[in-house]
């Protein structure tokens, strides 16, 4: 969603709360493409402090379908947005931060509202996503989800530099 900024940025000490929805339904990065699967009201409070600076606060929260790390099982993964952003302002016009790049939440006199949402969500990534504490992932050998059911595999993994010594453990067995 674009929000037109030209009203709060043109009038000095003028200050807007703004309720929107998120309209994405779909957050995308490297990692993949994963489903929003429910989304709040964004609460957006834009200010523009005496014509320096326009600061824009707002928090919200959404759940994301992420798979689980270890079986792959989809997980509901809520990820809360909480959004301190400031940007300069030299007589009534936004000045582009240098530091920041290019392809930014801000162009000219409008706010791309996901695309805020979106940096917010890939600041805010989980490190590590499990369905359950002590989820037990997927047979390594056949792919059996190991939560459901022993698939009977032989999961002994062996370093392949150990190998020579494992033969000759078995050559000089004793019975």
């Amino acid at each position: 969603m674009i929000l037109d900024l030209h009203d709060i940025i043109s009038t000095a000490d003028k200050s807007m709360e703004v309720s929107v929805l998120p309209e994405k339904e779909l957050f995308v990065s490297a990692a993949g493409s994963f489903p929003i699967s429910s989304k709040k009201p964004f609460l957006l409070r834009l200010v523009n402090d005496d014509n320096k600076r326009l600061r824009i606060t707002g928090s919200t929260e959404v759940e994301l379908t992420i798979p689980c790390d270890r079986c792959l099982e989809e997980v509901k993964v809520p990820v809360a947005i909480h959004i301190e952003r400031e940007a300069e302002l030299s007589d009534g016009v936004l000045v582009p931060d240098p530091d920041e790049e290019t392809d930014t939440f801000l162009q000219g006199e409008q706010l791309d509202v996901d695309r805020l949402i979106d940096d917010e969500i890939l600041v805010n990534w989980p490190t590590k996503v499990l369905c359950r504490e002590d989820c037990k992932g997927i047979c390594p050998k056949c792919g059996q989800n190991l939560n459901q059911r022993d698939c009977g595999c032989d999961r002994q993994v062996l370093d392949p530099r150990m190998a020579k010594f494992q033969d000759v453990f078995k050559e000089y067995k004793e019975v």
